[in-house]
């Protein structure tokens, strides 16, 4: 539903321009930063996907016309002083130009203490698992696994998943956690093998929501 008359608020800087923070609907991770002017708006608003207007070219461009990395919007909202976006779509493929998923992957400050939850816990995982494929560390057991193949991975997923259903027959909810903990991770070790992407699963169940 687009309410026309909200459009009327917003405040367009000088040069016509409005900025747009684009967060992953699902997930809620921040994307990207860009900008919109009234055109590439009504666009948006138009086609469902997003399209923003570049200040170096002064022109629209539509985010992955060449990639495919298309963003379907799901909501549009703007702060309380009118003057900023917050475009919340689902990301298909790298918001990146880099190959990043998200262009805001270079980090200055981490006050993260050890131990304490990452809301990205999956997602660094991930990455640690795609590291160890492309850059083999001798005593790692995620290139033990590699090097073994599919067959040794597939085994290990069926053990581990036996392990859960033990687990979760005895009253010790540590055990459980501890099991299912390590089913995750050797499926995780399976996707990447098989060239699965957690965005594809996500995307999945998404389309599986409320069917």
């Amino acid at each position: 539903m687009i309410e026309k008359e909200k459009l009327i608020q917003l405040r367009w800087d000088e040069k016509g321009l409005i900025p747009a923070i684009v967060q992953e609907y699902r997930t809620k991770k921040v994307l990207m930063l860009a900008y919109m002017n009234e055109e590439s708006l009504a666009k948006t608003l138009e086609s469902g996907q997003t399209c923003f207007y570049s200040r170096s070219r002064q022109s629209l461009w539509n985010k992955g016309e060449t990639s495919g990395n298309v963003q379907e919007v799901k909501r549009i909202r703007y702060d309380c002083d009118c003057d900023t976006l917050l475009v919340e779509v689902i990301q298909r493929g790298n918001a990146c130009h880099t190959g990043e998923y998200s262009c805001f992957f270079n980090q200055i400050c981490d006050r993260i203490e050890k131990g304490e939850m990452r809301p990205e816990m999956i997602t660094d995982l991930v990455k640690i698992i795609k590291d160890r494929r492309q850059n083999p560390k001798e005593g790692s057991y995620t290139n033990y696994l590699f090097d073994k193949g599919i067959d040794k991975i597939l085994k290990k997923v069926g053990e581990e998943t036996a392990e859960v259903i033990i687990a979760a027959k005895n009253p010790d909810k540590g055990e459980l956690i501890y099991e299912i903990s390590d089913l995750v991770y050797h499926v995780l070790v399976l996707m990447e093998m098989s060239g699965v992407t957690v965005e594809e699963i996500k995307t999945e169940l998404t389309e599986r929501f409320g069917k």
